[in-house]
């Protein structure tokens, strides 16, 4: 089963974040879990993870610290998984920034539809309304296919590594429009890795070693020069 994404669990109760991370695992995500905010920062700037599970009683900090710091950077989804019940706490973690807010208990199939959607709405949104609709760009040949996170080459699966279909993704999104180098690795790699051009650039050449017909002279992802990528309009 090809990973449908990486998920970071938050979740200081130990029996509930070994229950969360079996779920994801048994319906193809990758999941890691931390159980203090300090460990959530950690990991979520150097692991950087398509969405977050984050309950706000941790016992070094509250949630919400995590999420407003999450958000000084970063837009990637976070589902509040909490027993707080109060409306109040609700409409201020989705000020915050939370995509969604899911009380305990909570139902597997009600939390993995949550998550689905959170990641499908990142992925999804931002760029082009014809991505919000079909979950695909094309664009001469090229598809990014946004739910089974695959990019099809005429066809043919292209057999992009995690980090470079986020990577084709994000530019698919924004197709048309120049991405900067600093914007890209931050989005990707997190700002622990922030103006480390090199990974970006190995990431890119083996990207367009897999998508374009001639590498030297790309058709889909064009670079502007000192400044960042470019990917074709969509058709």
């Amino acid at each position: 089963m090809a990973v449908r994404g990486k998920v970071l669990i938050v979740e200081d109760d130990r029996a509930i974040s070994n229950f969360i991370r079996r779920v994801l695992e048994a319906n193809g995500y990758e999941a890691l879990m931390v159980h203090t905010g300090r460990e959530a920062n950690s990991m979520l700037s150097s692991h950087c993870p398509d969405l977050v599970i984050l309950d706000l009683g941790l016992p070094d900090m509250d949630g919400m610290e995590v999420l407003r710091s999450l958000r000084r950077w970063s837009l990637m989804p976070v589902v509040v998984v909490s027993a707080r019940t109060d409306e109040r706490e609700k409409v201020c973690a989705l000020d915050a920034g939370a995509d969604d807010y899911i009380t305990k208990p909570f139902g597997t199939s009600e939390l993995l539809a949550r998550i689905r959607t959170a990641i499908r709405h990142t992925r999804t949104t931002g760029g082009s309304e014809t991505i919000a609709r079909s979950s695909r760009f094309t664009a001469r040949g090229l598809t990014i296919d946004y739910d089974k996170y695959r990019v099809y080459i005429d066809g043919r699966d292209a057999n992009l590594t995690q980090n470079e279909f986020k990577l084709v993704a994000l530019l698919g999104r924004y197709a048309g429009r120049v991405l900067t180098y600093d914007y890209l690795i931050r989005e990707i790699w997190g700002p622990n890795k922030a103006y480390d051009n090199q990974i970006l650039r190995v990431n890119m050449a083996n990207i367009r070693r897999k998508i374009e017909k001639n590498p030297g002279e790309p058709e889909y992802i064009f670079t502007e020069v000192g400044v960042g990528y470019r990917m074709i309009e969509g058709d």
